[in-house]
């Protein structure tokens, strides 16, 4: 399911950002492309495919709003229930962890955290939910 996804997100601060996925999802920068106005920041890690887009305006001085660029879903199809501890001893404020049932099967667990700029991200872990 990971190596579907690739999640694009407008970020405020990049160093904060960066940082912020870092500690809580454990993602790390794997390439940045430079333009004249803006950066595309890519992140990934080695437990799943999932890869992150960050895109960071250089000349942006408002802040950005919820519906006005990029929101972001973040896919993990790994230890959720560790990730979301993680973010919770960190200061953030994850809801709690859901669990989708297809009649009697686990089909994924999941819950919700924002991040520094306060968009919501859902992280996943799947059994082969979109199968």
């Amino acid at each position: 399911m990971a190596k579907l996804i690739h999640s694009m997100i407008r970020v405020q601060d990049l160093k904060r950002s960066i940082q912020f996925y870092h500690e809580v999802f454990g993602l790390e920068v794997v390439r940045r492309i430079e333009f004249e106005g803006f950066s595309l920041t890519y992140l990934a890690n080695q437990e799943s495919d999932f890869e992150l887009e960050l895109t960071y305006n250089f000349d942006r001085v408002e802040r950005y709003h919820l519906g006005d660029g990029y929101g972001h879903l973040a896919f993990s199809t790994y230890g959720i229930k560790e990730i979301w501890e993680k973010a919770r001893l960190k200061g953030y404020t994850p809801a709690d962890i859901k669990t989708l049932y297809k009649q009697n099967d686990l089909v994924a667990r999941f819950f919700f955290v924002s991040d520094p700029d306060g968009y919501q991200i859902e992280v996943i872990e799947s059994n082969d939910i979109f199968s």
